[in-house]
């Protein structure tokens, strides 16, 4: 689900991945508009519990997972920033392009770096809306990261120990 405009293109390749990962299938549903009425006026971010309540009444719902990828600047209580958050009860999962992209750190724009690092968080945010916990593999998907250079150094699947789990949590 895009918030507000994002590119349909990236979704679409997003998708496709996603597919390949969780081998199922993904469509891209209907926009979001969120105002930036919405973010926190003292931080210019965007409390992650409200963009969920907005999704979840806006996506009832059905029967499956739904990622919601946004540009708006996340946090949450007890936490400056997000790249990603996820609610296992919703089974809703959102992911913020805002830190991922290379111009936050004064590096040029490289869609190609930015497409990796959403991956990688996409499909950690959707393993903990499954129910899948932290995993202290760096290099696995399941890897909370904390900066964006622990998001470049994870891979953009799990673990073969978060693999079983997830199989077990899909069964």
């Amino acid at each position: 689900m895009p918030i507000n405009a994002i590119d349909r293109a990236f979704l679409s390749r997003l998708s496709f991945c996603l597919e390949e990962r969780f081998i199922t299938t993904f469509s891209i549903g209907d926009r979001l508009d969120v105002p930036s009425g919405a973010l926190n006026s003292q931080r210019s971010q965007m409390f992650v519990n409200s963009l969920v309540s907005r999704i979840i009444r806006a996506a009832p719902v059905d029967d499956g997972l739904r990622l919601a990828i946004t540009e708006y600047d996340l946090y949450k209580t007890g936490h400056r920033f997000l790249f990603g958050d996820a609610d296992r009860q919703s089974a809703v999962a959102v992911v913020s392009l805002h830190r991922l992209r290379g111009e936050f750190y004064g590096e040029e724009a490289d869609q190609n770096l930015l497409f990796q690092r959403v991956l990688k968080e996409a499909v950690c945010g959707l393993g903990r809306a499954m129910g899948l916990k932290a995993c202290y593999d760096a290099r696995c998907a399941m890897h909370h990261s904390s900066s964006v250079f622990e998001t470049d150094n994870k891979m953009s699947h799990f673990c073969e120990q978060c693999d079983k789990r997830s199989r077990a949590e899909r069964s």
